[in-house]
C-alpha cells in the first residue's frame, strides 16, 4: 500500500558488460509513492467553514506527465567515455521497450556485428553505407577537420541507424557506459545474485580475479581460468563484468553472451529493489559511483523517467532473444544478420503487435 513518504530505489538502471570488458547502463530512480494532499488544519476545521483556508493542491511529481510507449537505448562502449579524442564503438546494444501503460517492458539485444544500412550524417561528414552497427558510434562521432570526437554525435547516428533498421521512429532516452562504471555499481550494491545457465570459462581472468597473461610471443591468454558453473551464485563487480563479457567457448557465441547480459540487467534491478532504498542520498551514491564513465542522453532527466517507471519491476520485464547467424563473402566474415524470427519481432514491435508475435514464437522469450 502506498503512503505519503517518497521512497527512492534503483528501477531501471542498468547495464551490460561486454567484449573487451565493456558495460552499459541507464541509471533511473524509482518513486514508489505519490504525495498525498496536505492534511486539513484541525483547528481551522473546528472553527467552521468561514475560517477554513483552502489547501494548496500538491504539485505533480516530475515525470508524472510521461506517457508510453517508450523506447530506451543502452549502449556499452569500448573504453573511457571521458577521453576527449577517443573514437567510441558500440560494443553492446540493448533496447528497452516499455508498453503504453508503463507497467510492462521488453528487453532485447542487437549483435554488435549486425550488418545494417547507415544513413548519411552531415555533422560527421559521413555519406552513409552498409557497415557493422558497432561502427555507427565511431563514424558518427567524428568532427570534420579535427581529431576530436563527440560521443553525443555518435549516439545520434546510432539511434538514426536503429530507427531505420527497427522501424522504431523515436528513442526517448538512453545511456552510454563503460565497464568501470558497471564494476563500481555492482560493488556498491554489495554484489548481485545470478542464476548461471551454462558452464562459462573466463578467457580473461584467473580464479582470484587477476588478469591472465598473454602467451609468450602473442596469441591467446594462458594460465588457470575462472569458471562459472551452473546454479545460483553471488557475483561481485569484476565477476559480473567477466561473466557477461564471455563468448568464446560458448555453443552460440555472442548470442549466449547477449542473453547473459540481459540476465545481468535483471539481477541488478532485482538487487537494487530488494534493498528497499529509502534515502535519495543512497541512490545518489550509486549514480556517483558511475562517475565520468556514464553519459545519459535524453530530453527528460533520469529522475523524471524514474517516477514514470515506478511500477516497472523486474518481474514485469520480458527478455527476448533475437536469433541470428554470421554472413560472409568469399570465405571472409562480414558480420551478422538476424534470422526471420528476429526481424519479425522487430516489425511486430514497431506495429505494437509484439505480444501476439511472442505468443506465436514462444522460443524467443528467455527462460528462467
Amino acid at each position: 500500500m502506498r503512503n505519503s513518504k517518497i521512497t527512492w530505489a534503483v528501477v531501471a538502471g542498468v547495464l551490460v558488460a561486454l567484449l573487451a570488458g565493456v558495460g552499459v547502463a541507464i541509471a533511473v530512480s524509482r518513486n514508489s509513492s505519490k504525495p498525498d494532499a496536505a492534511p486539513a488544519n484541525p483547528a481551522a476545521a473546528s472553527a467552521g467553514p468561514t475560517s477554513a483556508a483552502p489547501s494548496a493542491s500538491p504539485s505533480p511529481s516530475p515525470g508524472a506527465d510521461i506517457e508510453g510507449p517508450l523506447d530506451l537505448v543502452l549502449v556499452g562502449v569500448d573504453t573511457r567515455v571521458s577521453i576527449p579524442d577517443w573514437e567510441p564503438h558500440a560494443d553492446a546494444i540493448m533496447l528497452l521497450h516499455v508498453d503504453a501503460g508503463l507497467e510492462s517492458a521488453y528487453l532485447y539485444s542487437l549483435p554488435r556485428d549486425l550488418r545494417v544500412e547507415m544513413p548519411a550524417y552531415k555533422k560527421a561528414g559521413f555519406g552513409g553505407g552498409r557497415h557493422k552497427i558497432t561502427e555507427a558510434m565511431s563514424r558518427g562521432s567524428r568532427i570534420p577537420g579535427s581529431n576530436k570526437h563527440s560521443v553525443e554525435q555518435g549516439y545520434e547516428l546510432l539511434t538514426k541507424t536503429l530507427s531505420q533498421y527497427t522501424g522504431i521512429k523515436t528513442f526517448q532516452g538512453g545511456a552510454i557506459l563503460n565497464f568501470g562504471g558497471l564494476d563500481k555499481l555492482v560493488d556498491q550494491l554489495g554484489g548481485i545474485d545470478m542464476t548461471i545457465d551454462q558452464k562459462v570459462k573466463s578467457r580473461h581472468r584467473k580464479p582470484d580475479g587477476t588478469m591472465r597473461p598473454l602467451a609468450s610471443g602473442g596469441g591467446d591468454y594462458v594460465g588457470p581460468q575462472k569458471v562459472y558453473n551452473p546454479g545460483k551464485q553471488r557475483l561481485i563487480g569484476w565477476e559480473a563484468i567477466d561473466y557477461a563479457r564471455q563468448r568464446y567457448g560458448l555453443p552460440n557465441g555472442d548470442y549466449d553472451r547477449q542473453r547473459h547480459q540481459r540476465q545481468l540487467v535483471e539481477a541488478i534491478l532485482a538487487k537494487g529493489l530488494s534493498q528497499g532504498l529509502t534515502d535519495p542520498d543512497r541512490l545518489g551514491g550509486l549514480i556517483n559511483a558511475l562517475g565520468e564513465s556514464l553519459i545519459y542522453v535524453g530530453g527528460r532527466t533520469p529522475f523524471e523517467y524514474a517516477y514514470a517507471l515506478r511500477d516497472l519491476t523486474p518481474n514485469r520485464i520480458t527478455t527476448v532473444s533475437l536469433p541470428g547467424a554470421g554472413i560472409g563473402r568469399g570465405g571472409g566474415y562480414l558480420g551478422e544478420q538476424l534470422k526471420t524470427e528476429g526481424t519479425g519481432f522487430l516489425k511486430a514491435l514497431a506495429k505494437n503487435q509484439h505480444k501476439a508475435y511472442l505468443a506465436q514464437h514462444p522460443k524467443l522469450v528467455d527462460k528462467g
